[in-house]
């Protein structure tokens, strides 16, 4: 911990099932774009945990739509004291598989709207890093995909 150097080695790390189970459980999560014009833009979303990535909806023409499609590089966390950051590329998806809006039906009691208006965008991690609050000197960790 001292001057966030690396560890020598590897006690306290997280394993990614942690990471796995995090990003499943966690109800919000905060997404961060990058405007046309290199500005950021943070906005919460739902998504769901999905064949290894995170999978939210938005409205076609929103900022973090547009920003995704002109950029799709993103970084998308969990909301709370131990947050899972995942760094990704963002695809648009129109026609969903079954099973996919069926976690998101069974997370959050709802379908997402209708994804031919409204899609639903795929974050599919390039790294990701963990940390749990009370270990904060042992437990950061980084995963490489």
């Amino acid at each position: 911990m001292p001057g966030y150097g690396i560890a020598d080695d590897e006690r306290g790390l997280l394993p990614w099932s942690w990471a796995v189970e995090q990003l499943t459980v966690a109800r919000r999560y905060w997404i961060a774009t990058v405007a046309p014009d290199g500005a950021p833009h943070s906005m919460p979303v739902w998504a769901v945990w999905h064949a290894g990535s995170l999978w939210f909806s938005t409205g076609g023409r929103t900022r973090k739509a547009r920003n995704l499609a002109a950029e799709p590089r993103c970084v998308i966390h969990t909301d709370g004291e131990d947050p899972v950051i995942v760094h990704g590329t963002a695809e648009l998806e129109h026609e969903p598989a079954a099973a996919l809006l069926e976690a998101y039906i069974a997370k959050y009691g709802e379908a997402p709207p209708d994804p031919a208006e409204n899609p639903i965008i795929r974050v599919r991690p390039v790294w990701a890093f963990g940390i749990v609050e009370s270990e904060f000197a042992t437990s950061p960790t980084r995963w490489d995909f």
